[in-house]
């Protein structure tokens, strides 16, 4: 069993990145993300925060608006158009969850495609999900960190690949990134019948339902990789979807909860904001 580690994946792949950047930046102008966030919910700030960071120490340009949470939904569109129609953002990104007054698939909606550097417009995953190669297309960021990080460790052309949970965000992308690099895979969810049956047809397991502790080492195939991207709290505790204990001694390779695929995510925002640059120019 060997433990997968985001953070030093994360670091390589951000050094390739940071020289890209001042690729860019000696060319022009420095790529230009902006992240608007309503209200003060703490995990939010906080991921919010670390997303600032990260783009400050690559180079990236990076903008963070703070809005109240009462925000009248029509101030929160009128910001999106003006970052739309500004030349110098080429990523903008609406942290979620949203206060309940604000419809979050209007607001993700609102985002132009070449700048929806989250993935999330329909566009992108009509784009994504039609299998369209030619022209701009972005995949959600965590489904990307994903697939770098069994890419760097299994063989997926031909494996079987068992996703658990099928949400846009993860589930349902990671599905077809793995189908369309020839993995035979199945995605279950709350209402899959038998569940340790299907994940132990697992060489590949990603484990996305949003439950701590979900997936026990019973229910994982002997030598399968598994990607844990779950992060509950459970008695002050951080923990992911697998029993990371019991799954690793099954696991060939196994991420960790932190320190997985955490990581990969802002990297692969980052990534995706560079392409987004790319494709504006100068």
């Amino acid at each position: 069993m060997a433990v997968i580690d985001g953070k030093k994946i994360a670091a390589e792949i951000r050094t390739e990145l940071k020289a890209e950047v001042e690729e860019l930046t000696g060319e022009g102008r420095a790529p230009g993300l902006s992240v608007i966030m309503v209200g003060q919910d703490s995990a939010s700030r906080t991921y919010v925060n670390m997303k600032k960071k990260v783009a400050k120490n690559l180079g990236i340009k990076s903008d963070v608006y703070v809005m109240e949470e009462d925000i009248p939904e029509a101030e929160l569109f009128d910001l999106i158009d003006n970052l739309n129609n500004d030349k110098t953002v080429d990523g903008i990104l609406v942290q979620l969850p949203l206060p309940d007054h604000i419809n979050p698939d209007q607001v993700i909606e609102t985002v132009e495609p070449d700048k929806d550097v989250d993935g999330f417009h329909p566009l992108n995953s009509g784009r994504l999900f039609n299998g369209q190669k030619e022209g701009l297309r972005f995949e959600p960021c965590t489904p990307l960190g994903i697939m770098e990080l069994i890419e760097r460790h299994t063989e997926i052309d031909g494996a079987r690949a068992v996703v658990v949970g099928r949400s846009n965000i993860v589930g349902k992308p990671v599905f077809k990134l793995l189908l369309d690099q020839n993995a035979t895979v199945t995605i279950c969810h709350s209402h899959t019948k038998d569940l340790e049956a299907e994940t132990l047809k697992g060489d590949i397991l990603v484990v996305a339902a949003g439950y701590p502790r979900l997936v026990n080492g019973d229910m994982v195939k002997e030598g399968a990789t598994v990607i844990d991207v779950g992060v509950n709290r459970v008695n002050g505790e951080l923990v992911g979807d697998v029993d990371f204990e019991s799954a690793k001694k099954k696991a060939a390779y196994i991420t960790p909860v932190p320190g997985g695929v955490g990581p990969m995510t802002i990297t692969m925002l980052m990534k995706n904001t560079i392409k987004a640059r790319r494709y504006h120019g100068a």
